[in-house]
């Protein structure tokens, strides 16, 4: 069997995690069984479904790296194939029409809740004469469901499910204005996309009840089911906003690296031993559903920042010189050709201490930034009248040393023990005056970076005492 699993999103809103972990989830099954994986997009809603939040889909799924097999599915081209199947099922006797006004639907609604009931309707038109029908009244037509025994179905999450078909009432599956409805269009579109394996949210569940009813009334196959948990706030309430980020482009805005999202995003429900660390290729090897557990999973912000400073320790540093030149311009800062260099040269060791594209970027913004500089409080506070007359002495060192990283070392060292000072003594406060910051890579690898000229006028500016005001800062 060619395994055909799908993604099918609706256009009303962003991408958001769970949704990008069901596409991962499907993408590894089908390629961990040398199958295809296909993209549908449910956009029957007219109403909500935009064309820029098919892009927003679009764009998460590119940054997010999960190639889909074939062309992009539109639900809405799809809508005379919807309608000729539930024609189909009414002039088999499978299906009929429902002349209900509104207000009876309402009225019946009203009395199932007054009485303790689940709303449900009531199959008044169900084995009534057509001819009975009302003037003026459109139909829609609903799904002559079975009322006697149950619809079980063998989860490859979740396990053995069953549901009786009296909870169930004769859903709609084309509306009075002639349009099919999500339940009814999502079977035939799995059908003809030869779909073997549904793989989504729990949230479904009671939806694919109702879908297995469609199925058997047709005589299609049904695919294979597997309802994965959906993922929860550190609190255990459903994820939302106050819980951070939760659409996709907001993890690439704050500097998530896509292949540690995706990292986090497997191991949040799924397990392998005590393996973290998995790039694409082990993650489509050892991936199947028997790992995936059956309760919520809590999202942990934490544990993602942590997993992706180590995607970011590993990720090549052209790459990451690319998108903090980016990020850089987006702030507001030129990025010449020197200071491009000069990330370039220092991206190994910026690298190591940050956890995300955005921590990094503000690491390097120094590199960018013309004189004067904006210092942070703890920088200007380490730049004292004794270490501005120490950094005085120490330019004329400078300006007479090669500026190797070997030889600015020895310099360095050097002036500290003629100082009668520690290197740290040194090098914090000249850390200060050329980065603005307290934090760098080694102080002799960015001095050299930075270039003989460069700084000797940081140097001159931080002495003088110029600073910058405060909205350069990233």
């Amino acid at each position: 069997m060619n395994i055909r699993t799908r993604f099918a999103p609706s256009p009303t809103g962003l991408l958001h995690i769970g949704g990008a972990r069901t596409a991962l989830f499907n993408y590894l099954f089908a390629k961990h069984h040398g199958g295809e994986f296909l993209l549908r997009i449910e956009d029957t809603d007219k109403a909500r479904s935009t064309n820029e939040a098919v892009q927003v889909i679009l764009n998460g799924m590119e940054w997010l790296g999960l190639n889909h097999d074939g062309q992009t599915v539109y639900q809405s081209q799809r809508e005379a194939r919807h309608v000729e199947v539930a024609l189909q099922l009414l002039a088999e006797g499978k299906a009929y029409r429902c002349y209900c006004t509104a207000e009876e639907l309402q009225a019946m609604r009203e009395k199932a809740m007054a009485e303790k009931r689940p709303p449900r309707y009531d199959g008044r038109w169900r084995d009534r004469d057509p001819a009975e029908a009302p003037a003026g009244v459109k139909p829609a037509i609903r799904l002559k469901a079975p009322r006697e025994g149950e619809v079980v179905l063998a989860d490859l999450v979740q396990g053995e499910v069953r549901v009786k078909n009296a909870e169930m009432d004769d859903m709609i599956i084309l509306r009075s204005d002639g349009t099919p409805t999500y339940l009814h269009a999502v079977v035939v579109d799995d059908h003809d996309m030869a779909i073997t394996h549904v793989i989504r949210g729990d949230d479904h569940l009671t939806n694919t009840f109702r879908q297995i009813q469609i199925y058997d009334a047709l005589g299609w196959h049904k695919p294979a089911f597997a309802h994965i948990p959906l993922i929860h706030g550190a609190d255990g309430a459903k994820l939302s906003k106050r819980h951070g980020a939760v659409s996709i482009l907001e993890f690439r805005e704050q500097g998530f690296l896509p292949e540690a999202l995706c990292n986090y995003l497997l191991r949040l429900g799924w397990g392998h031993g005590d393996e973290e660390f998995l790039a694409r290729e082990k993650q489509v090897e050892l991936f199947t559903l028997e790992g995936v557990g059956r309760a919520a999973s809590r999202m942990d912000y934490a544990k993602l920042t942590h997993l992706n400073g180590m995607w970011l320790r590993q990720a090549d540093d052209a790459r990451l010189v690319k998108d903090v030149m980016q990020r850089l311009v987006t702030a507001g800062l030129t990025v010449d050709t020197a200071a491009l260099a000069r990330l370039a040269v220092l991206m190994p060791g910026l690298k190591e201490r940050a956890k995300t594209l955005e921590e990094l970027t503000a690491s390097s913004a120094f590199l960018a930034r013309a004189v004067p500089l904006p210092f942070e409080p703890k920088a200007l506070a380490l730049l004292s009248d004794d270490a501005k007359d120490m950094l005085k002495r120490l330019l004329p060192v400078l300006e007479a040393t090669d500026f190797s990283v070997t030889a600015l070392d020895a310099a360095l060292r050097a002036f500290a023990e003629a100082e009668g000072r520690k290197l740290g003594q040194v090098a914090q406060p000249l850390r200060a005056a050329l980065t603005g910051s307290t934090m760098s890579p080694g102080i002799d690898a960015t001095i050299s970076a930075l270039g003989r000229d460069e700084v000797i006028e940081r140097l001159c500016a931080a002495i003088d005492g110029k600073v910058a005001a405060d909205k350069n800062q990233i």
